[in-house]
């Protein structure tokens, strides 16, 4: 059973800093795409960044030049580094296997203007 536990949320200023990880359990970590998505009440649930196997990255027009997405395969931990954060930064964080139907729990991002 692959299990995904997200943690680094909490409540920041605008222009702040935060860096989020997620901690996977299993082997099917390493060879697949990883991604960092979030989600607000009432709307979808939209991806943020992604991360292949080979280290190539992906960004939401809304997040490029803030944030940041790594992975250490040795620790089978995916991060998210959040830069410049905005209030409509504020959102619940999912880390998610890409292609697979396992999510995290979530973790909560408030950022205060």
């Amino acid at each position: 059973q692959v299990q995904l536990a997200e943690s680094g949320g909490g409540l920041v200023q605008a222009g702040g800093s935060l860096r989020l990880s997620c901690a996977a359990s299993g082997r099917i970590f390493s060879v697949n795409a990883m991604g960092w998505y979030r989600q607000t009440p009432g709307k979808q649930r939209d991806v943020v960044a992604i991360i292949t196997s080979g280290g190539r990255t992906n960004y939401a027009d809304s997040v490029k030049g803030r944030f940041t997405i790594s992975r250490d395969d040795a620790k089978n931990t995916v991060y998210l580094q959040m830069n410049s954060l905005k209030p409509e930064d504020t959102a619940v964080y999912y880390c998610h296997i890409q292609g697979s139907g396992y999510w995290g729990q979530g973790t909560q991002v408030t950022v205060s203007s």
